[in-house]
């Protein structure tokens, strides 16, 4: 059975940073699209990042430069590191396992201004 389960969220002002965590069981991320998503309140869920199984990374064009996904074959798990975080990107992050549509229970980052 496929677990996703995300940390790393949390509050932090404008301009600062966090590293969020996706934790897979029962699947080898490293042979797996993944991706992150995002929801805000009132808004439908968003595409924030993907990386493929072979390495490539694609970025919507709001965090390119600011956001960096990841992996670690080893730890199972994939990240996303968010710097120079803006008030705008305030939501639930969620991971997914693209191909099998899996997803985690997500992981709430607020920005303050």
């Amino acid at each position: 059975q496929v677990q996703l389960v995300e940390s790393g969220g949390g509050l932090v002002q404008a301009g600062g940073s966090l590293n969020l965590s996706c934790k897979a069981s029962g699947t080898i991320v490293s042979f797996n699209a993944m991706g992150w998503y995002r929801q805000a309140p009132g808004k439908q869920r968003e595409l924030v990042a993907t990386i493929t199984s072979i390495g490539i990374t694609n970025y919507r064009d709001s965090v390119k430069g600011r956001f960096t996904i990841s992996r670690d074959n080893a730890k199972n798990t994939v990240y996303l590191q968010m710097n120079s975080l803006k008030p705008e990107d305030t939501a639930v992050y969620y991971c997914r396992l693209i191909a099998q549509n899996y997803w985690g229970q997500g992981t709430q980052v607020t920005v303050s201004s």
